[in-house]
């Protein structure tokens, strides 16, 4: 039994370690000049692929960035125009009784007025950074997919020349 078992292992082994040659005409002078081109072909498929994963993973983050700014430009908006209308309603209070702990009041809320707009027009700074951003990314992948389509046509002409 114990015979049987270690012949069905080698026979294992032995299956495992085969190779075969897809190309039934397979020419041994051209196998060179073809494993060349297929390493070729192997490196630009790989690097294709790097680059398209990488390109979305970036697609995917930008467009999550640009979400979240278009959020809190939003909610920076809508505080904005909060403090506008509380800083008219103090205005009004003021003119009806100008008392120190309300002009006090009146001049914090003014400071967080300044802040926030500010703070808007760096959030809208930043916007137009992702907006570039996305532009030249999606720029970039139609060249990487012109360059890599011309490439490839090249390399063939190249290899219809040379056969």
């Amino acid at each position: 039994m114990e015979t049987s078992h270690n012949h069905c292992e080698s026979a294992e082994e032995s299956s495992q370690s085969v190779t075969l040659n897809s190309e039934p005409n397979a020419n041994p002078q051209s196998s060179e000049s073809d494993t060349s081109t297929n390493n070729a072909a192997n490196i630009n498929g790989g690097s294709d692929a790097l680059a398209k994963g990488l390109s979305s993973m970036l697609t995917t983050v930008i467009r999550d960035f640009d979400s979240k700014a278009q959020d809190t430009v939003g909610s920076q908006e809508r505080l904005s125009f909060a403090l506008d209308r509380l800083s008219r309603e103090l205005d009004q209070l003021l003119e009806d009784a100008p008392l120190p702990f309300v002009m006090q009041h009146a001049a914090r809320i003014s400071v967080v007025r300044k802040r926030v707009s500010s703070l808007n027009s760096v959030l809208k700074s930043i916007q137009r950074r992702l907006d570039n951003m996305d532009r030249m990314l999606f720029a970039s992948k139609l060249r990487g997919h012109v360059l890599s389509n011309l490439s490839q046509h090249m390399e063939e002409s190249l290899n219809h020349l040379l056969h």
